[in-house]
């Protein structure tokens, strides 16, 4: 496909933690293919960080530059956790678990967020996050820069999606979009405070159709939609807890896409809007063999694995749907209608 014609897409990157690694695997394949072109990037959370590194590395140069941006991000990201409290036990380590559950800090910290907030836990407001930003990150760049960028944090009073578009991106952006409140006390923004995005939009695809020209968005999806068997342990359930209410919102505006492509009126320009869209997904089993815990695992050897995992799950949907895009949907959105 390399003499193809170029074709504009977008790019829909969930939020998880340290297997946002992942998306940056898919993104580093996906730079390597001249003929796709960015449009727009929406990203929430860990999404978020990898959409902004990578608009700031095109931006400065090209696809090399992006590749080069988003692994120095991610190897700060290890450098900064390697005097973390959250490492692996011994045990682990030597049968090939990447797991945290058994760490004793994850274990202590997970309890004690269930009793003590973050304005306890962590007075000062602290987050190594927001120096690697700010290292990394060129954000005069990234407010001239081409492709479209929309970064999504919960308004804690009134619980809705905020999108903040490149001119108005900062560190404290990104910090809000990826601020789990059990963690970390919420980033104050123009006078409101905000909590992760994922609550209200993982990410969102609203400005996608709205503000973008291409017809084509590619969801990069680290939180697995389905989950075999049922979760008996506390922290299993709170885990798919998580997973269930950080894919909702996504699932409803992938479902108005279905509907509306079987009922919009071709005179209803924001329903034929919408019906025109073209939905493609990249997202690894691997994932859901991966808990909760391993979101905090920021080892430069899992780090590695989840991006080798991209590379090759994005080199496997290149090689299936490649040639759909400009062209068709590769993602079944009418099974999304099955009991609605």
């Amino acid at each position: 496909m390399a003499n193809r014609d170029s074709v504009l897409v977008d790019l829909a990157l969930q939020g998880g933690g340290a297997h946002g690694a992942f998306t940056w695997g898919v993104l580093d394949r996906l730079l390597d293919e001249p003929w796709l072109s960015i449009d727009g990037i929406s990203g929430t959370s860990a999404g978020a960080m990898n959409a902004v590194v990578l608009v700031d590395g095109l931006a400065r140069g090209g696809a090399e530059g992006a590749r080069a941006a988003l692994e120095t991000f991610w190897r700060k990201v290890s450098e900064a956790a390697r005097l973390s409290p959250f490492q692996r036990t011994p045990l682990d380590v030597l049968v090939g678990r990447w797991t945290l559950d058994y760490s004793p800090a994850f274990v202590a910290m997970d309890l004690m967020s269930r009793v003590f907030s973050p304005y306890e836990l962590n007075p000062g407001g602290g987050n190594p996050l927001r120096d690697i930003l700010a290292e990394t990150v060129d954000f005069d760049r990234v407010a001239r820069a081409p492709v479209k960028l929309f970064v999504t944090a919960t308004n804690v009073r009134t619980g809705r999606g905020r999108v903040f578009r490149n001119a108005a991106i900062t560190p404290d952006v990104l910090l809000a979009s990826a601020c789990l409140p059990t963690m970390f006390q919420a980033l104050e923004i123009d006078g409101d405070s905000y909590w992760d995005g994922g609550y209200s939009g993982n990410p969102t695809i609203t400005p996608l159709v709205r503000e973008c020209t291409s017809k084509d968005t590619i969801i990069v999806q680290i939180n697995p939609v389905e989950r075999p068997g049922t979760p008996r342990t506390a922290r299993d359930i709170l885990n798919r807890l998580n997973e269930v209410s950080f894919n909702s919102v996504l699932l409803k505006e992938l479902r108005m896409i279905a509907l509306l492509r079987k009922v919009a009126n071709p005179g209803d320009s924001e329903g034929a809007l919408w019906a025109g869209m073209r939905v493609h997904r990249v997202t690894s089993d691997v994932l859901v063999e991966l808990g909760y815990s391993s979101k905090l695992n920021a080892e430069w050897d899992f780090l590695r694995m989840l991006r080798d995992e991209g590379r090759s799950s994005a080199e496997s949907f290149l090689g299936d749907h490649g040639r759909d895009l400009g062209h068709r949907s590769s993602f079944d959105l009418d099974g999304l209608l099955q009991g609605v």
